[in-house]
């Protein structure tokens, strides 16, 4: 029989390395970096510029964007190179009308052939008790009428992972915008742009997805509308039949509670699946000035099965 002393040891080291196999860690290769709860992948940020399908212009080629992003329970949630948009890539956040000195660029809509974003270099790994990350760099690329390229805005994403209790995790996208431009650089007022765009699984359509917004705002009615909080979920394969994202804008944003893009459901005859957007500049445009740095926080709380209302506004709550 065995002691007790050996057998809380035992135990004691039982409890320690289960919780290490549930704890988040970093994984750093060349074409990405994967952060992994014990040994389910919860997202990957692509460094390797991703080229498009053949017979597509390989202009659509993106590096600088989360895919695949993982619910607890292995669904995959996010999709890039959809056909009905080669340039939508996962979660990603360019921006579409901008200005500065003689150049009107568009780093969104990377067909117009202005500018695009990429990957620049990999800053830091963030490893701490239950929390795991990492730091890039990324550029927003312009192209010039010579025919060569010129750097408008650097900007630095720190992303963040956390295991919740239950079936949920907490990713924290941090986003940090600079630039060197002696005229700065004006992002325009439109309904597309920065923030955090989000293109849903192809799994997710009209007839088995739902939004709700922290103003009460269903999928129909939320586009163009302010929030501090929305809940985007699905039919998924997990044991739960759901999952889903709570997408959550920080107090201190630009325009908080920030309004959104979110595509309606009986867009393309019903058929369009999910994508929205937390987009700063919908209603009014904003000028960054050369040599300061302009944040915008992000955060999600990726689940499996269902989210309340009273859920969401708890961790709302702890948010701020």
């Amino acid at each position: 029989m065995m002691k007790p002393l050996t057998f809380l040891l035992v135990a004691f080291l039982s409890l320690q390395m289960t919780y290490a196999q549930k704890s988040p860690r970093v994984v750093a290769e060349d074409e990405q970096t994967t952060i992994y709860i014990g040994k389910q992948p919860v997202l990957s940020y692509v460094h390797k510029e991703t080229l498009p399908p053949a017979g597509v212009d390989k202009i659509f080629k993106r590096s600088a964007y989360i895919h695949p992003l993982h619910s607890p329970g292995g669904e995959r949630l996010t999709r890039i190179q959809p056909p009905d948009h080669w340039h939508h890539y996962g979660i990603w956040n360019p921006w579409t009308r901008t200005h500065f000195g003689d150049y009107k660029v568009d780093f969104w809509n990377l067909g117009d052939k202005q500018g695009t974003v990429r990957f620049a270099e990999y800053l830091e790994k963030i490893e701490l008790e239950n929390q795991a990350g990492f730091r890039v760099r990324q550029e927003h690329i312009y192209y010039k009428k010579d025919g060569s390229e010129g750097v408008a805005m650097d900007e630095v994403w720190k992303i963040t992972v956390k295991n919740l209790p239950g079936q949920a995790y907490l990713v924290d996208l941090h986003t940090t915008l600079s630039t060197k431009m002696e005229t700065g650089i004006t992002l325009e007022a439109y309904r597309y742009g920065g923030g955090l765009g989000y293109r849903a699984t192809e799994k997710w359509d009209p007839s088995n997805a739902s939004v709700l917004t922290s103003e009460g705002k269903n999928w129909s009615e939320a586009d163009a509308t302010h929030a501090r909080w929305v809940i985007i979920e699905g039919e998924s394969s997990v044991k739960e039949g759901r999952s889903g994202i709570l997408f959550m804008s920080h107090p201190e944003n630009q325009a908080h509670p920030e309004p959104m893009r979110m595509w309606p459901p009986d867009s393309n005859d019903g058929k369009e699946n999910v994508f929205f957007e937390f987009c700063p500049i919908r209603h009014q445009e904003w000028v960054l000035e050369p040599n300061k740095d302009y944040v915008l926080k992000y955060r999600m709380v990726v689940f499996d099965g269902k989210m309340s209302t009273q859920t969401a506004e708890q961790y709302w709550t702890n948010f701020k």
